[in-house]
């Protein structure tokens, strides 16, 4: 697209939304959340118009002020207050604001395992109309302090969701008093709106002017050798055997630029003796789906591109993980469709078709079929799932292979397993896939210490199949994996030696988890001086440079 025509384009749009919200709407001493500062009584010892959770949350009383306390009674839960508010017609804009105050809060295992205030604009039929931007609280301690969001409404939005909630945080508390929503002039957000896409429109022009490699592409002549399957190996063209052994490197698929992607490939390559890169994505950043991405996903492809390069350049394979959970539905047919095409004629990529499958019985994990959904609007299901349906159709994973293979990419294809990708003993049970006439399929597992049973799970596929290992790690502690029920927290003393032993006598291909400060179990101590963890990454470090482990226990 032409990078003056994104710029004008964007400019337009934000002169007619400043058109369409021209009234000002100002607010009124009726409130809009009844009952906001908590000091009326139903009747029954809790406030008036708030809902009762099951577990977790008390009215409590400071000072003569009544105030809201939440508080988790058990690591996975899902606490939440659900209000409905009703939208004035003619309201153009809003502020949420909140006096809160939070103790020992932590995040749980997703960035968005917090305490926060989410919210989501309702039309007269209930379709979710999009978010306004939550308020939230983690890390450590606060006094009590007012907190607000101000946003526009969109068109047609008659009512508001308002849901404060602790959402499964290993430790915190939270403290919520004078809870108001008030109309407020549109015409500061709109011009900061204007202002915002301005600003994109002219990074997205700068950056479509020349979408370019930073890491040249490699002739195909100088290409690593081409991968097939032979027996329970991976073999090269001339029957040499190959082991893949490396890391895998997150962001993409949580951040449309990733963080640091080829630099840390790099440093895997070229410091910790990687062969092989565990890379994954998403179809929303690669297709450019979603506000403010007018570039079809070009720069998230070069990102991969470069990726891919760096690793051809130094005769290093790369998995191209679509990074999913649940079961994979008409989107990742899609996603191979055009990711297969792209790489179809390069060696140096295999794919790995869906991350972590679960939930599902054999037969629909790979002929497809009607996938059972959690029940909507029960504690434990957070809101962001709550517009999902019931019940979706998955297309299997032979329809995934098939996408592939259409497109005439031979490409050796990775396919994980069921229980979150652990689960391996289906295959030996009938349930192996038709590679319909490619370079061959590899069977993947994700061992964690609260997964037990690696030779029923895994090794029993391993007689037969080639297996890569594409997710493995070990955590200090459970402190940061509340989310395991306390029966599944298996010992981790000598977890991490033990697993890298097990690999190394079944020479399982495999990708530690994670080359990342944060998405743990974590590989890195810091983004900066890619020094490793003491509890997992030395470990792994120490093996890719060739140190070998004893087998004292297997799991």
């Amino acid at each position: 697209m032409n990078p003056v025509r994104i710029i004008l384009t964007a400019m337009m749009l934000a002169l007619l939304a400043a058109a369409a919200h021209a009234a000002t709407t100002m607010p009124t001493s009726r409130p809009l959340i009844s009952n906001g500062d908590l000091e009326t009584d139903d009747g029954h010892g809790w406030p008036a118009d708030w809902p009762h959770p099951a577990a977790g949350a008390s009215w409590e009383i400071e000072n003569g002020n009544h105030y809201l306390h939440l508080k988790l009674t058990r690591p996975s839960q899902f606490l939440e207050l659900y209000r409905v508010v009703d939208l004035r017609p003619g309201d153009k804009a809003y502020r949420l604001s909140v006096r809160a105050r939070y103790k020992d809060m932590h995040y749980g295992k997703e960035m968005w395992h917090d305490g926060r205030i989410m919210m989501n604009f309702l039309d007269k039929a209930g379709k979710n109309l999009g978010s306004p931007p939550p308020l939230n609280w983690n890390k450590g301690s606060a006094d009590w302090k007012t907190y607000a969001s101000e946003f526009l409404v969109p068109e047609g939005a008659t009512r508001l969701e308002v849901m404060p909630a602790l959402i499964r945080v290993p430790t915190g508390e939270l403290d919520l008093d004078d809870i108001a929503l008030e109309a407020i002039a549109p015409e500061p957000l709109l011009v900061k709106q204007a202002e915002q896409a301005r600003a994109f429109a002219a990074d997205v022009a700068k950056q479509l002017a020349g979408v370019k490699a930073t890491v040249p592409p490699v002739p195909a002549d100088k290409l690593p050798p081409a991968l097939h399957v032979a027996g329970n190996q991976i073999q090269t063209a001339d029957g040499k055997p190959v082991w893949l052994q490396g890391v895998a490197i997150p962001s993409l698929e949580w951040c449309e630029g990733g963080e640091h992607i080829v630099r840390s490939t790099g440093v895997a390559i070229e410091d910790w003796k990687a062969n092989c890169i565990r890379l994954p994505v998403v179809e929303k950043f690669w297709f450019g789906r979603g506000p403010y991405r007018h570039d079809g996903g070009a720069q998230y492809k070069q990102v991969v591109e470069d990726a891919v390069n760096l690793c051809a350049a130094h005769g290093v394979y790369l998995v191209l993980d679509l990074h999913g959970f649940g079961a994979p539905t008409d989107e990742a047919i899609a996603f191979w469709k055009n990711a297969a095409q792209r790489y179809k004629d390069n060696p140096t990529v295999l794919f790995e078709l869906f991350n972590e499958p679960h939930e599902v019985s054999w037969d629909v994990w790979r002929d497809g079929g009607l996938v059972e959904d959690k029940p909507v609007y029960t504690p434990d299901v957070p809101p962001e799932d709550r517009d999902a349906p019931r019940h979706y159709t998955t297309v299997g994973m032979q329809r995934l292979i098939d996408a592939v293979r259409q497109t005439g990419a031979k490409n050796i294809v990775i396919v994980v397993g069921l229980d979150w990708g652990y689960d391996l003993s289906g295959v030996v049970k009938g349930y192996a896939l038709d590679d319909r006439g490619g370079s061959g399929i590899v069977y993947s597992s994700h061992i964690y210490p609260w997964k037990k049973d690696w030779q029923t799970n895994t090794l029993d596929a391993a007689v037969k199949y080639p297996i890569f290992v594409g997710e493995v790690g070990c955590p200090p502690d459970y402190k940061s994996f509340q989310f395991i029920p306390p029966e599944e927290r298996y010992l981790l003393e000598g977890w991490a030696p033990d697993v890298i032993a097990m690999i190394q006598q079944h020479k399982l291909n495999w990708t530690g988890w994670s080359f990342h400060h944060l998405a743990g179990p974590c590989l890195l101590l810091d983004p900066d001086t890619y020094a490793p963890t003491p509890y997992w990454g030395a470990f792994v470090k120490d093996a890719l440079a060739g140190k070998q482990f004893a087998l004292t226990k297997l799991r």
